[in-house]
């Protein structure tokens, strides 16, 4: 199977699959992850594997993209409208999962206090790509949508500090070390890193802004937009900044600079969609299925308490910062799928820990296809409920 002949299998079956399944209210992330499955390397076969060894840069380039489309719900007019609430939800659903995660692992399933805290601050994250898959699929709209835009965008944040102040106190509880100095270094170390992301991004957002006096076509808007993600991507990878948030800072400063710079957004809608469909295909084909018995009831537990931390939390924080009534109700519903952040950060804690990371990031591939499966009907339900959903 070579890799041009298992690309255009992807493209065309990946197509008329979700168009079929489009008929009984399937969402497409959902066909493509189970798509992925069935052709991967341990049902048919029909991925080559260098598509395979290609994930990580198929992954790095869309959660770029997606990250930059994020962007744009920070400008100054949208934030204000809905600031306080996704500030407050993003913090306590986050944080939410961490906690509960981090118990059911220690107490129940009587798992290692370090491990536990590793697994607790990966559940923190979401995943944006299937959230707004979603929303664009069924073309929602209003402050429900908006808000869940938000959160979505401030969790992956709230995320690689969590992972990182649990990553230094995991290290010294591995080590039978005190936790303070090693955690504070490590913590100071991530929050330079995470502002100068945020640097790297307003910096060529500037750019951008200013370049875009110069386009004249929309191939021209398209390849500036895309090579400036590409950029900006490329050099937080070189510098260990997050891509996700560089991006993202790349976009709100695009946005918050002149109203007009929508156009930079609109013009990747004639892009990014076979891409999603290549990055959701490749997460179903890389679930490991023969170690899914070994790591089942872990897998499971996470899960579970993964959803009920972020239903609970996020509620909690919408009714703090007095939000409208679905909101309250239906926001936790939204935040279900997790997959690319939650993915980076384990291969981080699998490099740190050689011992048990092969069982971690195993653990959290097979909850992330099963979170992909569920969320998308989850987050789609929640929007018919919440009434954006054209039709409803």
């Amino acid at each position: 199977m070579n890799t041009i002949f298992s690309l255009g299998i992807i493209l065309l079956v990946g197509l008329f699959a979700a168009k079929i399944l489009r008929q009984i209210k399937f969402p497409a992330v959902t066909t493509y992850l189970l798509l992925g499955i069935i052709i991967g390397p341990h049902l048919l076969n029909f991925v080559s594997p260098g598509i395979i060894n290609s994930s990580g840069l198929i992954s790095n380039i869309v959660l770029s993209i997606i990250a930059f489309g994020l962007g744009q719900n920070f400008s100054k007019e949208h934030f204000k409208k809905i600031g306080k609430s996704v500030l407050t939800i993003s913090i306590l659903e986050a944080v939410g999962a961490w906690i509960l995660v981090t118990l059911a692992l220690f107490f129940i399933l009587k798992q290692q206090l370090y491990l536990a805290l590793l697994f607790g601050s990966i559940g923190a994250a979401t995943a944006p790509a299937a959230t707004v898959m979603v929303i664009r699929e069924y073309r929602a709209r209003g402050t429900f949508t908006n808000t869940l835009l938000g959160v979505v965008a401030l969790d992956d944040a709230w995320c690689l500090i969590i992972f990182s102040v649990s990553l230094a106190i995991a290290r010294a509880l591995s080590l039978h070390l005190g936790a303070n100095i090693l955690l504070l270094k490590i913590f100071l170390h991530t929050f330079g890193h995470i502002i100068g992301a945020f640097l790297l991004g307003g910096i060529i957002g500037i750019l951008l802004n200013w370049l875009g006096r110069f386009v004249k076509t929309r191939a021209d808007l398209l390849i500036i937009t895309l090579g400036s993600i590409l950029v900006t991507a490329g050099l937080s990878i070189l510098l260990d900044f997050s891509v996700l948030l560089a991006n993202m800072a790349l976009g709100t400063v695009l946005i918050n600079l002149k109203k007009h710079n929508y156009g930079f957004f609109e013009i990747l809608h004639t892009v990014d969609t076979p891409l999603f469909l290549f990055f959701f295909v490749l997460a179903g084909a890389n679930l490991e299925i023969p170690l899914l018995p070994k790591i089942g009831v872990i897998a499971i537990t996470y899960f579970v308490f993964v959803v009920v931390g972020k239903i609970a939390g996020a509620s909690l924080g919408a009714h703090i910062s007095k939000a409208t009534g679905s909101v309250r109700k239906y926001i936790g519903l939204g935040l279900i799928p997790q997959a690319g952040v939650a993915l980076g950060v384990a291969l981080i804690a699998k490099a740190s820990f050689p011992e048990v990371g092969n069982f971690i990031f195993a653990t959290i591939v097979t909850a992330t296809i099963i979170f992909e499966l569920v969320g998308p009907f989850a987050t789609r339900f929640a929007l018919r409920k919440a009434g954006e959903i054209e039709g409803t």
